[in-house]
Formats: structure tokens, sequence, C-alpha cells
């Protein structure tokens, strides 16, 4: 069997607009030779909650126009329950479990990113981890995106294009929503237990930070790879020792 070069599933997590699609979109642009040895990622497929969560959206407002009982969120655009959240994680676990049951040998070709974000609102990463799957949390490894507020909103309002709002690179949140449901994030709070682990449904699960308040994501340029580099190989020895 070839000896393991390449995390099996890498999970991005970071405030809205902190720079997790843009980090995608790079890895994308990278040659894949280069980018299993630079930065330990085969080919890779993502996993990102936003556009079921947008189809929902979408959905509910098809069933308004109908004369119908929203199923998912209200006319303001928040969920219902807040274990609609809850059920996201779930249907990423779920998609990743499918794919897992179409070729039993996935990971000798593939990497797995799941891309999502959490706010203190709405439970935070710490009850997010416990809906994720065993044969995730298993495999998994984390790399947070760690930007303010402040500057999550600024690139929020940046990135917004209002002819592509179900786009991944150029969605968009209000203000208000971005203060109400992102503001407050309990990261800093799950992570500071055991040196580069979390503890996650009892497992130790490696992570590294990805410092990115002075924005090297959005120009895609060396000072993003370098940085990445850098922060995936020393996750990758993490993810060795644990």
């Amino acid at each position: 069997m070839e000896e393991r070069n390449r995390f099996d599933i890498l999970i991005l997590n970071a405030r809205p607009a902190a720079g997790k699609s843009e980090i995608i979109d790079y890895l994308k642009k990278c040659p894949l030779n280069e980018r299993i040895e630079r930065f330990k990622i085969g080919e890779f497929e993502e996993i990102d909650d936003f556009p079921i969560l947008w189809n929902w959206f979408e959905e509910d407002d098809l069933l308004q126009k109908m004369g119908k009982p929203r199923l998912h969120s209200d006319e303001d655009g928040y969920f219902k329950e807040k274990y609609f959240w809850h059920l996201l994680i779930q249907q990423m676990s779920f998609e990743y479990h499918k794919r897992l049951t179409r070729l039993p040998d996935y990971h000798q070709e593939f990497t797995t990113i799941i891309e999502f974000s959490r706010g203190s609102e709405h439970g935070g990463y710490r009850e997010a981890y416990t809906h994720l799957s065993r044969e995730i949390v298993q495999r998994m490894a984390v790399l947070y995106i760690d930007v303010s507020y402040e500057e999550s909103l600024r690139k929020n309002r940046a990135r917004f294009n209002p002819l592509r709002p179900d786009s991944i690179l150029e969605h968009g949140l209000p203000d208000k929503k971005m203060e109400k449901l992102y503001k407050e994030v309990d990261w800093h709070e799950i992570s500071t237990f055991d040196a580069g682990y979390l503890a996650v449904q009892g497992i130790r699960v490696p992570f590294v930070v990805f410092e990115n308040e002075d924005d090297v994501t959005t120009a895609r340029g060396d000072a993003l790879g370098e940085r990445l580099e850098l922060k995936l190989n020393h996750l990758w020895r993490l993810w060795l020792a644990r």
C-alpha cells in the first residue's frame, strides 16, 4: 500500500469571508504534485454547507410565493430552529459517507476539504463538532483561519456581488446578520486546553491557526502559498504525532 503523504480530511473553519474559499481556490490552481509536496493535499473534493443553506433559502422563498409555509427560515433569513445548523453538519457528514460508499479506496486518491463557519450564537464549533460523523472525526485535521470580527465584516462587504449572491466566492451577509451570527465565536475557548489538539468526541484532533488579519488570501499570491505551506506542514507533523 502506498505510504500516506496527504491529509484524508482537512476541515477549514473561520468567520465568514476570512479566507476559507480563497485558500481552496488557490489550492485548485496548484499542480497536483506540488500540492502534495508543499501542502499535503491530494486530488481533492469540497464539502461546503453554504450551497445547502442557500438551496434551503431559495426553496423557502418559492414556497412562500406558492402561499405555503416556509420550512427552514423566516422572512428575514434566519433559521426557524437552532437545530438546522446541526442538520447542515449532518448533511455534510452524510455527503462524505456517500463518497466513501461509492469508492471504498477513496482516500488513496482524494483529500476531502470540509468548510464551514459557526458563531457562538448558534452553538459554536464546540457544538458543531459533536454532529460530525465519527468517520470524519477519526480522519480530520483542522485549519482555522483567524481574523477579527472587524476584518471579517470588511471582507464580507468587499466580496459581495449582488448579481451572484449564490456564489461561493462572492456571496455576503447583511451587516446586521453578520453581527448577530458571527461577532462572537468560541474558537479560542475550545482550542486552549491541549496545544495543537482539540478534544472532539473523545478523539485528539490536530489543529493549526492560520493568521490572516493582514489578508494574504485575497491576492492568491506567494505570501498565501508560503504561509499555507508553513501551517499545513506543521499540521501534518501534529497529525503524524497524534
